[in-house]
């Protein structure tokens, strides 16, 4: 399937993906654009915004009571770039369940407007998602150990009071553990964050001995 997007995956399992993106069509004169048709969306093309919504919309079919509980989540859509998929239009979307700790990937036939694909991995990890992000920040923010420090942090360098985890800059990679023996020992199965938070004034908060555990909702403290 063409290009691949590299995973941490546990037991070396990985996971094909390409990068898909929003498509913004180039500026048009006013009157001339509202006369063009638009073109026609070739097999190479990024996927467009409706597209990416459809495919979302397609894929999360069988899990909207998981996803509604909070069980499972959509983490992203992104474009197949199967060779063999002649003129048609595949997308792949990736849910993660945080009770059975799977990753789910449907590709989805966006002509058709079905799931033709589907697979199940436990200890695959993909990147996180900004969803997963912010939740993995709302985490650090009510966990009673770190939850004041990081608050009052923010509010000295940024003057005002931190209002949520959207305030903060964010960014996380997938924690996988190596030899833990601490709680954190489960993460590479349970679904786990390094979050490292940018504040106001673009300095960075010491979080390199926290783990912040989607699956489980909980921080990890980091033993050396």
């Amino acid at each position: 399937m063409g290009r691949r997007l590299i995973v941490t995956a546990v037991a070396g399992v990985g996971m094909m993906a390409v990068a898909g993106a929003v498509l913004f069509l180039p500026g048009e004169q006013g009157s001339q654009a509202a006369r063009s048709a638009p073109r026609a969306t070739a097999q190479d093309d990024p996927l467009t915004g409706q597209e990416i919504a459809r495919a979302s919309a397609i894929a999360s079919a069988g899990s909207r009571e998981h996803l509604a509980a909070g069980q499972t989540k959509l983490l992203y859509v992104e474009r197949d770039d199967d060779k063999d998929a002649g003129e048609r239009r595949l997308a792949n979307a990736y849910l993660y369940d945080y009770g059975a700790d799977q990753l789910i990937m449907r590709t989805v036939d966006l002509g058709r407007g079905t799931v033709v694909e589907e697979s199940v991995a436990r200890g695959v990890q993909p990147p996180p998602s900004k969803a997963e992000e912010t939740a993995a920040a709302e985490l650090l923010l009510a966990d009673p150990a770190y939850g004041g420090s990081v608050r009052e942090s923010y509010a000295k360098t940024g003057g005002r009071p931190l209002r949520s985890a959207s305030d903060l800059g964010l960014r996380g990679l997938i924690f996988t553990p190596a030899h833990e023996r601490g709680s954190a020992r489960h993460c590479g199965i349970h679904r786990c964050l390094r979050l490292f938070v940018r504040l106001p004034d673009n300095t960075w908060l010491d979080t390199s001995r926290i783990v912040v555990d989607l699956s489980a909702k909980k921080i990890h403290t980091l033993e050396w």
